[in-house]
């Protein structure tokens, strides 16, 4: 898979960022260039996180390890290590990566649906770079 350099460089620029919430949360990005190989063939490895105000994490969109398949034993495993955590205790599901801008739209609409039903604001109130 070829990312266009503009997208990789915009999303390689979330690299390090935390965005802290007026509520406590924060939201906190991980994101490198790698080799491409069977586990990343997009040649990223991305942790992208929500927190609740004590630091537990309670979304998270990664590719840091595989993540079993939904389905019986005929249903192909996907090769790559992308998934996603849908709540504080979810094992991992496996998430459909198909760019880097729908990646980060997918995780921003995730962010605002668990901040939604725990009724907080999402207003940033301060960005950090490592």
């Amino acid at each position: 898979m070829i990312i266009p350099e503009h997208s990789l460089e915009s999303l390689l620029g979330y690299d390090g960022r935390t965005h802290f919430l007026a509520s406590g949360h924060f939201v906190k990005f991980e994101v490198k260039q790698v080799d491409q190989s069977e586990r990343t063939p997009h040649g990223l490895s991305y942790s992208f996180t929500l927190h609740d105000p004590d630091g537990t994490r309670i979304l998270g969109f990664d590719n840091a390890h595989p993540v079993a398949h939904k389905g019986s034993k005929y249903v192909k495993r996907p090769s790559a290590s992308d998934h996603w955590h849908r709540t504080r205790d979810d094992v991992g599901r496996p998430y459909s990566f198909v760019s880097t801008e729908k990646l980060l739209e997918d995780f921003f609409t995730e962010v605002e649906r668990v901040l939604n039903e725990l009724g907080v604001l999402f207003d940033v109130v301060e960005d950090k770079e490592n």
